[in-house]
């Protein structure tokens, strides 16, 4: 049995303590409820969501997973629910994205009961496996390898993942180490391998992909001494040490009845010297029952940040499997010794902070990063200090990074957001350096901002992709950013107040619409707002319409008002798709034209509170968090996408929603249960009431902060973060005659 770490012990410690206003603000739950009992990992595994089920910890290196081995759309994270065979189990993936990456380091085991292989996952050994002969948690992954009578269970520290398989009697077991596996986007391009001795053995898979210059350096240590091997270079045969674009190593180990060997694998971005050190700082025994606690604790600690009160299982299940998929990503890059590879292609180092990368940023600036800066004070730093390192070696921020690689997927240049929030929020970031990196990724010439530059807009093109409007709205928001960091910081910066404007030369007052314009000055005909044309990313125009979170009292007025507004509103989410009309793969979780599937459509139902009808905005979230998640495979109607689907839902139903990501500002919805409490640390704690709270009272009557009446709309992260108790008291029918003359935020940032 290993020592309880330092770290498990601070966890407890957390746990015990708790908010140090105990006794004004009961809580929702006991401290030492089990809440990983409530992760559902398989959420998302069917379906459009794309997740992987297997064992990582919060933000860790590792995510060991099983893959199904084939390739395909529903396959992209490894693993797909309906389907009945498992081809391995690799030690990277990823959450929800739709990219098809990652898939490094792959072991199977094996033996002699079962030979059969087939073409469509490159011949390679397989086993058939049931869903009741299945299990996952928060950091536990386990199956029954049926063909073989293994039992394969998977845990992981942040750099290290541990295996652990129970043999039938066999004198051919075998556990195959495949450097050469790869499908859909990802591919080899140089993978080796050395045997060091007869329990460890090290080597890298280099590979290409969405991210084109991906490394990872390994060190794997078995608990057995393996009786033989077989080192193949390609096809072919060798001893010691083999460097090829396939490599594999295929591990001899006779085995006795449920004999167990465990397997670990620590992982670097920089050098097998890292991945060494991974080993040793992380997973020096072979206790496989020590980490999966660790595993445990440390998820226990993350999910305990918050707490409610519910009597439906579901709900408190699809909550914390939301909070537990809100922290699979960013993903830790450095070694222990703060080693890296950098996005310039060179080894870097971590000075005083962990590496993070795959930041998927036009997702996760709208909701994920600005709920990791309520409860993960203590990380935001490191993501903040990791996107900026990506400045230091690139000379621009990322749009869309992952493993230590600008992969330019998406559109925006929204790590200004990202660091401009934590800017205003205090967290400690070099305003100097943080506004230079800002002005430089907004000024290139690159993704088309040459001719945002040039015509005050994208113009339309018929190219695939063009994504025109699309581009020149987040644009246009990421400037509005920068300008209000400049005036921070006492800098004059007319351009970018200028361009936060830009969105307007898109609008056209006859269809009310914002449309793709020409080079000429001319709106592309025909139009349809509906249709799904190359102006728009992923989405079409009734999508983009309301993304000018800088400025909704200007969208309302260009529409013509409040009631003109409201009715198109009204008319986003009532007008629904024919059976007729082609949808995209994105077009997802359709309420009207709302997708909720895609990220666009996100603030769109708190847009109500502009208009005097909050009531709609309650009715809405509701009706969105009750049909959108649900606790079974299927239970996210679109891609996850690294946390941001999941952190809407944390979120929303905790009451509230951040509408412009950069304000400071979280817009209510109402809360979803009758109680939660946030721990933000230092001993404070935020505690949501809804009185009288059901599907039904769903609409709220009155509002109070600390026992006085509050006449807003909305919460400051500022007045948040000092604790306290916001309670509301819920209705059955409307109150729009009250709440909709409720003060609104100002076009600033509150800081």
């Amino acid at each position: 049995m290993r020592t309880i770490t330092p770290l498990i012990l601070l966890s407890i410690l957390a746990l015990a303590l708790g908010c140090h206003n105990r006794k004004q603000i009961s809580t929702t739950t006991t401290d030492n409820e089990d809440l990983t009992a409530y992760v559902n990992p398989f959420i998302g595994t069917d379906g459009p969501g794309n997740v992987f089920p297997g064992a990582t910890l919060p933000f860790g290196m590792v995510q060991l997973s099983p893959d199904i081995g084939i390739e395909g759309w529903d396959r992209i994270a490894g693993y797909f629910y309906q389907d009945s065979i498992i081809s391995g189990f690799s030690h990277t993936h990823l959450s929800g994205t739709g990219a098809g990456d990652l898939y490094d380091i792959q072991v199977m085991p094996t033996n002699s009961r079962f030979s059969e292989r087939i073409k469509a996952n490159g011949m390679r050994p397989f086993s058939v496996f049931h869903h009741d002969r299945e299990q996952a948690t928060a950091g536990y992954y386990a199956v029954d390898l049926l063909s073989y009578g293994i039992k394969a269970e998977l845990t992981a520290t942040e750099r290290v993942g541990i295996q652990r398989y129970t043999f039938p009697k066999d004198k051919d077991s075998k556990i195959t180490v495949d450097l050469g596996f790869a499908m859909n986007w990802d591919a080899p391009t140089q993978t080796y391998m050395k045997v060091v001795d007869n329990t460890t053995i090290e080597g890298y898979r280099f590979s290409t992909g969405w991210a084109k210059d991906q490394r990872i350096y390994f060190v794997m240590q078995f608990s057995k001494p393996f009786a033989d091997y077989a080192l193949y270079h390609e096809d072919m045969k060798v001893r010691i040490e083999t460097k090829a674009l396939h490599t594999r190593i295929e591990l001899s180990f006779p085995t006795e009845d449920n004999e167990q060997i465990v397997v670990k694998t620590a992982l670097s971005t920089a050098d097998i010297a890292g991945a060494y050190a991974s080993m040793q700082s992380e997973a020096q025994s072979f206790d496989f029952d020590s980490y999966r606690n660790d595993a445990k604790h440390i998820w226990q600690k993350e999910l305990s940040k918050v707490q409610i009160a519910t009597d439906d299982r579901n709900k408190k299940t699809v909550f914390y499997t939301m909070l537990y998929q809100s922290m699979l990503c960013p993903t830790l890059l450095s070694d222990p010794n703060g080693n890296y590879k950098g996005a310039n292609g060179n080894t870097a180092k971590a000075e005083g902070y962990k590496r993070y990368d795959t930041f998927s940023l036009w997702d996760t600036f709208r909701a994920a990063h600005p709920l990791f800066t309520i409860i993960h004070k203590e990380r935001v730093n490191d993501f903040m200090q990791s996107l900026l390192a990506h400045y230091k070696e690139t000379g621009r921020l990322p749009v869309w990074s992952m493993q230590g690689n600008e992969t330019n997927m998406m559109i925006g240049y929204h790590a200004v957001p990202v660091l401009i929030d934590a800017y205003f929020k205090g967290f400690p970031i070099d305003g100097a350096l943080l506004y230079k990196a800002c002005v430089e990724s907004a000024m290139v010439d690159e993704r088309q901002i040459d001719l945002y530059k040039k015509y005050g807009y994208v113009p339309a093109s018929e190219e695939n992709e063009n994504w025109s409007v699309s581009k020149t709205v987040e644009y246009a928001y990421d400037d509005w950013c920068i300008a209000q960091l400049a005036k921070a910081l006492g800098k004059k910066a007319p351009i970018f107040e200028k361009r936060a404007q830009h969105w307007k030369a898109l609008y056209d007052p006859k269809s009310t619409f914002l449309r793709g314009k020409t080079a000429e000055g001319k709106f592309v005909t025909p139009f349809e707002a509906k249709q799904y044309t190359p102006y728009y990313c992923e989405s079409n125009a009734w999508h983009y319409f309301w993304f000018v979170p800088q400025d909704i009292p200007a969208l309302i007025e260009a529409v013509g008002g409040k009631e003109r507004f409201e009715q198109k509103l009204d008319s986003m989410f009532s007008y629904a798709p024919l059976s007729t009309d082609k949808l995209p793969i994105f077009s997802t979780g359709m309420i009207g034209q709302y997708a909720h599937g895609n990220e666009p459509s996100h603030h769109v139902a708190y847009l109500y509170d502009y208009v005097g009808a909050p009531s709609k905005t309650q009715a809405m979230v509701r009706q969105i968090l009750n049909t959108q998640y649900r606790n079974q495979p299927d239970g996210h109607c679109g891609n996850e996408d690294c946390g941001q689907m999941s952190s809407w839902y944390v979120l929303s139903s905790l009451g509230f929603y951040p509408v412009n990501p950069a304000q400071g500002v979280y817009l209510f919805g109402a809360p979803y249960f009758p109680q939660a409490t946030i721990k933000l640390g230092d001993g404070k704690c935020f505690v949501i009431k809804a009185e009288g709270v059901s599907d039904k009272n769903k609409y709220i009557k009155s509002i109070t902060l600390n026992g006085k009446p509050y006449k807003k709309l909305y919460i400051t992260h500022k007045e948040l973060m000092q604790g306290g108790e916001l309670r509301f008291e819920m209705s059955l029918v409307p109150n729009d005659a009250t709440l909709g003359k409720y003060e609104l935020p100002e076009l600033k940032v509150y800081h």
